[in-house]
């Protein structure tokens, strides 16, 4: 089994190259369309999660419609929605972070110089110099955004990632091939399925609190844990005894659920 994380800046070919890894391995890609579809398994509706666009917090709260922190625990749902398996090609949103632990994953980073970058997108979009210059710019600025927000570190360390592929030395077709040498390599393929149950835990918490924050549930106080497939516990203290009630009302609505065990307590006199 091959997991892979694939992180690209725009123009830098790291979709093409996630392609191509994906056909040769025979493994599923993981690009935007594909976690919606995760997220909708998890029955997130489409409305919540009709984009994954990686934007600094004003910007794709405005698209979703949605707290950034309630978009985060989505996002994260669905990256280990997709990982549950163990094996697939998943570009972006954090993955390389949120599989960080996961040993049996492979974090690649696809880089290239902001120039041929930039020749990449005219010839590949029929953009001027000028336009190109600019969406490359505004890209880099919302991934970068994003990801300071989302995990409080830079996109580009380079201690993120197994392997740094700058493609301007390397071709596409050089780059995928080595790619699939390397996961295909024991010390990367093998992974546990104590790994893969974590994963499945993981992707049942954050949609608890996805669903908790949507509801207007304040989780400071709070811990959510999964520890199997369809138990979620919940201790800690909420602000009232209505914040309380409302907890219970929003997990009893989740299908998916099946046993929830609380330890909440109400705060006298608030936090």
């Amino acid at each position: 089994m091959s997991l892979i994380t694939i992180t690209q800046n725009l123009g830098s070919g790291g979709m093409k190259i996630a392609r191509q890894v994906a056909a040769g391995l025979n493994l599923d890609l993981y690009d935007d369309n594909r976690l919606q579809a995760e997220a909708l398994k998890l029955n997130i509706r489409s409305d919540e999660f009709k984009s994954l666009d990686e934007k600094a917090p004003g910007l794709f709260d405005r698209i979703l419609g949605k707290k950034p922190d309630v978009y985060l625990d989505l996002m994260e749902a669905a990256v280990y929605q997709a990982s549950r398996h163990g094996q697939g090609v998943i570009i972006g949103h954090g993955s390389q972070m949120l599989l960080r632990d996961f040993g049996c994953a492979l974090h690649v980073r696809v880089h290239a110089s902001r120039a041929r970058r930039i020749n990449n997108l005219i010839d590949e979009q029929n953009l001027s110099r000028e336009s190109a210059e600019k969406l490359i710019r505004k890209s880099d600025s919302e991934r970068n955004g994003f990801f300071n927000f989302a995990f409080q570190r830079d996109l580009n360390d380079p201690s993120l990632y197994d392997l740094i592929i700058n493609t301007e030395k390397i071709g596409d077709a050089a780059a995928a091939k080595f790619i699939i040498d390397l996961s295909t390599s024991e010390e990367i393929s093998s992974c546990s399925l104590t790994a893969l149950d974590a994963m499945e835990k993981m992707s049942q918490t954050k949609k608890v609190e996805a669903v908790l924050l949507e509801n207007d549930i304040n989780l400071t106080m709070l811990f959510v844990e999964a520890p199997e497939k369809g138990t979620v516990r919940i201790n800690g203290m909420t602000a009232t005894q209505d914040e309380k009630d409302r907890i219970f009302k929003a997990i009893q609505a989740m299908p998916e659920i099946t046993d929830f065990q609380s330890n909440i307590r109400v705060a006298s006199g608030g936090y």
